[in-house]
């Protein structure tokens, strides 16, 4: 089964839908792997500090069906979609990587742009399995975290997952 990295994002009740959401996760995946989390401001537009993480899975669901699941999860803990594409959210769950797939235009987006974009996506990801390398670029994570122009780092921040 291929391992797949995803990324969980939240600026409304952040802590309380971080937790449903890895419990939910859990419960779909089995074993998850979770890096550190951190606190990000908000990009694109002005609202709250996101509370980010990476975490790792197995899964033999094709990234298709990975995708969908995760967009029903997402609306099961109250995501509202129609909005400004860079707005407050209760969860966001992207799969990052799934195994080692480097899908080309025309298909889906994976591995997902956003790990080269941004270090809310990029640090997280480089504390769980920086030794691991880009399904496409060939460098590790903790290589791409290291050559990163950050102007700002995302701040670690203490976590209780009690719980789950």
């Amino acid at each position: 089964m291929p391992q797949i990295l995803l990324s969980l994002g939240s600026n409304i009740e952040p802590e309380r839908n971080l937790r449903l959401a890895v419990r939910a996760l859990r419960e779909q995946f089995g074993q998850l792997s979770l890096s550190p989390v951190y606190r990000t401001p908000a990009v694109g537009f002005d609202g709250p500090s996101f509370l980010n993480l990476v975490a790792a899975c197995q899964s033999g669901q094709s990234a298709a069906a990975i995708g969908k699941r995760l967009k029903a999860l997402e609306d099961e803990l109250g995501r509202s979609r129609g909005g400004a594409k860079f707005s407050s959210r209760s969860i966001d769950i992207d799969l990052l990587t799934y195994g080692d797939l480097c899908a080309g235009q025309g298909g889906p987006n994976i591995p997902r742009d956003e790990i080269l974009r941004y270090a809310f996506v990029l640090k997280p990801l480089a504390d769980l399995v920086g030794g691991q390398r880009h399904p496409c670029l060939k460098k590790t994570y903790a290589e791409l975290w290291q050559a990163f122009g950050v102007t700002q780092e995302p701040s670690p921040v203490s976590f209780d997952w009690t719980g789950l």
